[in-house]
């Protein structure tokens, strides 16, 4: 298959074309001529012409049927006296099992690093160039190098707080060289103060309004930065619950005018999802969260997919399991349209907010008109100690 490019001796001799059953014929063939990375280590093949073996991804031009042979183990490949492609190396570990090896090395540089390192100095340390780090970086992570080392910090640092004697203390726990560069970074990693942070929220105000929506109880609640969630349900009161358990010492303030124009762009997107909805989200999660999230924010309206199909799209077909958990984990009902993720078979599966309202969120998507709402005013702050 592959046309190797460096002069080499004659090829091996192989059976004869005509005593090895037709290639053409075999299933695996076309496996090998649509270069499906899934079958690379399931079986190998052989070209006669050029004395290489190679596995079925490789991206080489594709070789006559008849001069190929598939074998089924990388031993039966060897054992034709043909010597491994140069270019799809199939004596070494899958190209994707090798890119993530690479991002786990790059992953613990940054994590072991008390300052985030340069995209340079990573790319120096695992010998590659910075451009191919970054995308193949990104790639595998959702995230730029920097994005990552920010999101370890913060997470140490919500690790630290919540257990250190003082915020001294957890700033130099989480890998800051000095209080003046956490605090400069600080309202981006906590969006509260740190003292806040470790006090449970305690002094710092949270906007929500509850309302009635085709799908019922709907509450919409939002920091100074953004959104921080949205929720569904049958009773308004369980919801309010729920907003008071997630930030248990906040203030917790109810609607006010200047909170219209924000319900009622999260509402319409509720009522018609097909109109979008460009808000800043507040919201925080894992890495691997946050890849899911973005990943099921780009399914269209009235498109769905599987937890097999977002798998694959962020890059990790192995964690079904986990992406329906950071489906379930998921606070931003509808704008982050988990309700779109169906079983492979196509059947509605769990769902946070009830599968009533997923299957009703389809059915809206499917339907071009716009539904209706009535807000639910809340008159009075409520304060939560």
């Amino acid at each position: 298959m592959p046309q190797q490019d460096d002069a080499v001796a004659a090829p091996p001799a192989l059976p004869a074309t005509g005593s090895v059953p037709g290639t053409a014929a075999d299933p695996r063939w076309r496996r090998i001529l649509a270069r499906d990375a899934t079958a690379d280590g399931q079986f190998w093949y052989s070209v006669v012409t050029t004395g290489v073996y190679c596995r079925p991804s490789c991206a080489s031009r594709p070789a006559r049927p008849e001069n190929v042979r598939i074998h089924d183990s990388l031993a039966a490949a060897r054992a034709t006296g043909c010597r491994p492609c140069r270019r799809c190396r199939p004596d070494e570990p899958p190209k994707a099992a090798r890119d993530a090896a690479l991002v786990a090395r790059a992953c613990r540089l940054i994590e072991a690093a008390e300052e985030p390192p340069a995209l340079e100095a990573l790319a120096a340390a695992l010998e590659v160039s910075p451009a191919h780090f970054h995308r193949l970086f990104r790639a595998a992570t959702g995230l730029t190098p920097r994005g990552y080392a920010a999101a370890h910090r913060a997470r140490r640092l919500r690790d630290t707080l919540a257990g250190s004697r003082s915020v001294t203390e957890a700033i130099f726990s989480a890998g800051f060289s000095s209080s003046g560069r956490f605090y400069e970074a600080a309202d981006g990693l906590l969006g509260m103060t740190p003292g806040a942070w470790r006090a449970g929220g305690a002094g710092q105000e949270i906007r929500f309004a509850l309302g009635e929506c085709s799908l019922g109880a709907i509450l919409v609640a939002a920091t100074e930065r953004g959104l921080c969630a949205i929720l569904l349900g049958d009773e308004p009161e369980a919801l309010l619950r729920d907003l008071q358990d997630r930030f248990p010492r906040a203030r917790l303030v109810g609607g006010d005018a200047g909170f219209e124009a924000l319900v009622a762009q999260v509402v319409g997107f509720v009522e018609a999802p097909r109109l979008g909805l460009d808000l800043p989200l507040d919201i925080r999660g894992t890495a691997f969260q946050q890849r899911v999230w973005q990943a099921l924010r780009a399914v269209p309206a009235g498109e769905t997919v599987s937890y097999t199909d977002i798998a694959r799209r962020i890059g990790m077909p192995a964690a079904v399991r986990a992406v329906a958990g950071a489906c379930a984990a998921n606070p931003l009902a509808v704008a982050i349209p988990c309700h779109r993720v169906l079983r492979q078979d196509g059947a509605l599966s769990g769902y946070r907010w009830g599968i009533a309202r997923k299957r009703a969120l389809l059915a809206q998507e499917r339907d071009t008109g716009e539904g209706r709402l009535e807000r639910i005013p809340i008159g009075q702050d409520r304060l939560i100690g």
